[in-house]
């Protein structure tokens, strides 16, 4: 026998290991790598935005201007507060209206649908008319069944404490956020007398903040002292009580995110006249803030996402307190001459 012919059947042995090893059974796979899975991204929180628009009389007319603009470049304020001509204007923005509605009706504005003269009271004219007016515009809806959350600021004349209306009649606590004393009766509700908020808090930035704004755009329209006789009675009780609350004033302005404040020192307290003019300055005020605005809630909305990726509980503006019992009873007084806060049972009554 030849060698060949005896080393065949081992070869073919050989070869169909290895055509067994290539071809049959299952091919081993390599194991694939471990699928990561990232966590889910959770936005921050959306910034709330509140205005605070202050008392001014008729320089109020500039709100409109300012909402106008604020709307007109994407910012929407969820929080509306208001001390006297700003309680008007934030409970007609409040109760749904936008800035071109509320124009139309300033344009249409006459004084004896909001003045009802009284010689033989303690003020001149007694407020009701303003009172009707502003219900009528607002679709007799009380302040709790607002749009967006509403508040009123006023002063209570037995301790000079400062009231913040957050439900009730909507008219009855602008009525008393607006009566200017000496031109104004004030106003009873319950055991207690209310006059114009703005002696207490003429831009109510503390009260958007009450209401839950993490953004406070403050309107200031308050006159300031020029040293100048106002040389009318409107115009000397006006300056009167901006002398009072200037101080207090640049105290609670200084807790606002941004601050604007429309050139209407010209325009006078009773110069409806000129609400035109004072609608469009509200827009060139607001128009030139509008870079700070967008920066500062830039840098708002940088420091949430920076605290939210840090797992750190973000910081938010420090809320002003409010006793549980206060909060049922409708608003909070806070004490103008440094005594702790207290609440009172008085509140706007619903229609």
């Amino acid at each position: 026998m030849k060698p060949s012919t005896a080393l065949r059947p081992l070869l073919l042995a050989s070869i169909a290991v290895l055509l067994a090893a290539c071809g049959g059974g299952e091919a081993v796979k390599p194991t694939p790598p471990p699928v990561v899975v990232a966590p889910p991204v959770v936005p921050p929180p959306k910034i709330r935005i509140g205005v605070a628009l202050g008392g001014g009389a008729a320089k109020g007319f500039a709100h409109i201007g300012v909402i106008k603009m604020l709307e007109a470049n994407g910012f929407q304020p969820e929080v509306v507060s208001g001390t006297s001509a700003g309680s008007v204007v934030g409970a007609m923005y409040a109760s749904g209206m936008d800035a071109f509605a509320m124009q139309k009706q300033a344009f249409a504005l006459d004084e004896a649908q909001i003045r009802d003269y009284s010689l033989f009271s303690g003020g001149v004219v007694k407020g009701q008319k303003l009172q009707d007016y502003v219900n009528q515009q607002v679709g007799q809806k009380t302040i709790q069944q607002m749009r967006k959350p509403f508040a009123a600021v006023a002063t209570q004349l037995e301790t000079g404490d400062r009231t913040v209306f957050v439900r009730g009649n909507t008219g009855q606590a602008v009525r008393a956020s607006s009566s200017i004393p000496g031109v104004f009766e004030p106003v009873v509700i319950g055991q207690y007398h209310y006059v114009d908020g703005g002696v207490v808090s003429p831009v109510p930035v503390d009260a958007a903040r009450m209401l839950g704004a993490d953004f406070v755009i403050a309107v200031d329209i308050s006159s300031k002292a020029s040293g100048k006789n106002p040389g009318s009675v409107l115009g000397n009780i006006n300056q009167s009580i901006t002398i009072m609350g200037q101080r207090l004033g640049q105290q609670e302005l200084a807790r606002a995110d941004v601050v604007i404040r429309p050139s209407v020192s010209e325009i006078g307290p009773a110069d409806f006249e000129q609400r035109n003019n004072a609608i469009m300055e509200g827009e060139r005020a607001t128009l030139s803030m509008i870079p700070q605005i967008r920066q500062k809630l830039a840098q708002m909305q940088r420091a949430r996402v920076a605290a939210q990726a840090a797992k750190v509980p973000v910081v938010a503006p420090t809320p002003v307190k409010i006793d549980p019992e206060c909060e049922k009873q409708g608003f909070r007084i806070g004490s103008l001459f440094g005594r702790d806060d207290k609440c009172e049972a008085a509140q706007a009554s619903a229609p």
